[in-house]
């Protein structure tokens, strides 16, 4: 293929030239510390992750659920058959019986019998910005969630507890907007061409330099998608007669990349260095299968905020790893670049790492910064390879003007040079916010995973019928939840995951607990068998009184 043809030649991820003490995942820490704007969550060394198993009732409740749901999807599929009642899913035609079905499999009857009876809980429109609060369309459906009519009505000032705006830099304040409407009347809003022909502006290039000196590295390349900065690049990077080592728990557009890259994957139980040591350690001795020539390359793909979990990698023992092997280390940052670190670094700052031991620097200027795309970062050799070599850079469009302006405005804020201290004070207010909100979770008692520096907090439901159930009551009280099941988590774990952001109030933090502890009681999701607690700096009861 001609992704791998050229894979042979990367700079400084050539030929593998090749001839930790047992990390416990499952532990609990909790610390009295007190919540100030000067306590960073990087300025602490790493902690353990809470990863706690609910009780075995719980268990056997969510399969029995999920049981009962599935022998009644095949009862309603039998009157489907019978025709006793219609499938408004696309259906084969007539004309096609003989043929290898196109939509019917295991996906069609999940979508057709369990999705559909909760599909409301997804897929809210909004209409306006997705700030601390927004608004949100309302919408009925007369058909059990096969179809939804808006009903003219709006539900104005919901707290939004889902978006990934981690430092509030998706904003419209006209005074800090101001260089991205010049740079639109300058611009224009698109390029209409690829970066190697046509669309390759000063901005461009200053954002790229902006973002190599950020990360405190030689040089980096920007992208109009954080998706296929991913997927696009890493079969770049890798190809046929390559091993990738990919946490289980990495995102989607990581595990598309490798399989387009046609090396050999092989998955490591999540954050555990021994079971990543076993691999190293059979890829250097046997080599590939059947030849058992040395692998070409060996890369080690992680995460630095796992967004389902809420945990962070374990970068120094990997590094430690990545060294003794010889292999490579991408790293995904999409999550964690603005939004842990003292100065908002990632976890590379977050555990005082070097940079250069980081041999594939990825991220997305999605979440922290406001905006749209992704970038690739490293030596310089890596970057001008990629340029010539990447799908992405050779064939997409390049970054939208006004959209690399706004990751320029929200970088040098951060970065404070705009003359400012903003960005560090929102660096320092999301840590706070983080702290607070996941030490009153479990001192209400809900089961919570993750880490505590972490801003992705996901709180588990496990049980299908609660996961709905929580959704529709929390909006009812006018907060907006992001909830998660299977098949995008395991089938027992399903979830609501919350984002926090430094523009979230202690006001909006505080109504948004309260409410959670009264839909805790009543739906009975206060699984947790562990004892916190209280932390009178953490108690500060002020109610938010949204705008009306």
């Amino acid at each position: 293929m001609a992704i791998t043809a050229s894979n042979s030649n990367a700079p400084h991820l050539s030929l593998n030239g090749l001839k930790c003490d047992d990390i416990k995942r499952n532990g609990f820490h909790h610390r009295r510390e007190k919540n100030g704007p000067g306590t960073g969550v990087a300025s602490r060394p790493h902690k353990q992750e809470s990863c706690e198993q609910a009780p075995m009732y719980v268990a056997v409740m969510t399969y029995l659920g999920f049981g009962i749901v599935t022998l009644f999807g095949y009862f309603r599929d039998f009157l489907r058959a019978v025709g006793l009642e219609k499938c408004n899913l696309a259906q084969e035609r007539k004309e096609q019986k003989d043929f290898v079905p196109l939509y019917q499999d295991f996906e069609n009857f999940y979508t057709r019998n369990l999705y559909m009876r909760v599909r409301d809980s997804w897929n809210r429109p909004i209409c306006s910005l997705p700030g601390p609060v927004f608004d949100l369309m309302e919408r009925v459906s007369d058909d059990y969630n096969w179809t939804f009519r808006l009903t003219g009505r709006t539900i104005h000032n919901a707290i939004n507890m889902g978006s990934y705006n981690y430092l509030g830099f998706a904003e419209n304040n006209a005074d800090f907007l101001k260089t991205v409407a010049d740079k639109t009347l300058r611009y224009g809003v698109g390029v209409c061409s690829t970066r190697q022909e046509m669309g390759n502006l000063s901005i461009h290039e200053e954002l790229e330099k902006l973002v190599a000196n950020f990360l405190r590295v030689e040089s980096s390349m920007i992208f109009g998608m954080g998706f296929a900065t991913n997927s696009m690049n890493i079969p770049a990077i890798i190809g046929k007669g390559g091993l990738i080592l990919s946490d289980e728990l990495n995102h989607t557009s990581l595990i598309l990349g490798a399989r387009l890259s046609g090396a050999t994957i092989r998955v490591f139980k999540h954050n555990n260095m021994h079971s990543l040591e076993k691999m190293l350690k059979e890829a250097v001795c046997s080599g590939q299968p059947r030849t058992h020539r040395p692998w070409k390359k060996i890369l080690i793909m992680v995460e630095g905020i796992y967004s389902m979990e809420g945990s962070v990698v374990r970068l120094p023992e990997i590094i430690a790893l990545k060294k003794k092997y010889k292999a490579y280390l991408y790293l995904d940052e999409a999550h964690s670049i603005g939004a842990v670190g003292p100065s908002g670094r990632g976890v590379t700052e977050l555990f005082n790492v070097n940079p250069a031991d980081v041999d594939v620097m990825m991220g997305t200027f999605t979440k922290s910064f406001g905006a749209a795309g992704g970038y690739i970062a490293g030596k310089k050799d890596l970057v001008d390879y990629l340029r010539s070599h990447s799908h992405s850079a050779v064939y997409a469009s390049a970054m939208s003007p006004p959209v690399t302006e706004q990751i320029i405005r929200a970088m040098k804020c951060i970065m404070g040079k705009d003359g400012s201290t903003e960005g560090i004070r929102r660096i320092h207010q999301l840590a706070e916010n983080t702290r607070y909100f996941r030490a009153r979770l479990k001192e209400m008692g809900f089961i919570i995973y993750g880490n505590d520096d972490s801003p992705v907090v996901p709180i588990l439901l496990y049980m299908p019928g609660k996961v709905v159930a929580f959704c529709r009551e929390m909006l009812e009280r006018k907060i907006a939840v992001v909830v998660v099941g299977f098949p995008a988590t395991p089938i027992t774990e399903a979830r609501a995951r919350f984002c926090l952001s430094a523009v979230h109030t202690r006001a909006m933090l505080n109504q948004v607990l309260h409410h959670m502890n009264e839909v805790g009681d009543n739906l009975c999701l206060k699984f947790s068998r562990l004892k916190y607690s209280s932390c009178p700096d953490l108690c500060d009861e002020t109610d938010f009184e949204p705008a009306s």
